[in-house]
């Protein structure tokens, strides 16, 4: 089971990442950048405090594949950045922007959020 400290070191690197997917995705308002970082931060803290929560243990068992060994805890903490994201942008800084930047803003923050889960915790 993850600590609170591994738990918040992920969703860290996870808002940095998004960030830096924000910015080569032409992000450069700082409401934005903003509501990307806390939508990648806040989904995968309320997914790992799920699973902590029930003690859902069976979550962390990673797929057979060297190159790509993602597990359902990873593939949540993604799901959840997504749908956090999408609300927050949506309600937020991006509620006047087209449906197609909304979902590409949330999609690479779910992208960073399940890269950084697969590959760095």
């Amino acid at each position: 089971m993850l600590s609170w400290g591994v738990i918040a070191y992920g969703a860290a690197l996870s808002a940095t990442l998004a960030v830096l997917f924000a910015l080569t995705a032409r992000a450069r308002t700082l409401p934005v950048l903003v509501a990307v970082a806390a939508g990648t931060f806040v989904g995968p803290v309320a997914w790992n405090a799920i699973l902590r929560a029930t003690a859902a243990n069976q979550f962390f068992t990673d797929a057979p594949i060297p190159a790509f060994p993602i597990s359902w805890q990873d593939t949540g903490s993604g799901v959840f950045a997504l749908a956090t994201l999408a609300l927050i942008l949506g309600v937020g800084p991006l509620r006047t922007a087209s449906g197609g930047r909304l979902t590409l803003l949330s999609a690479l923050g779910a992208l960073a959020a399940l890269i950084v889960d697969i590959y760095l915790y």
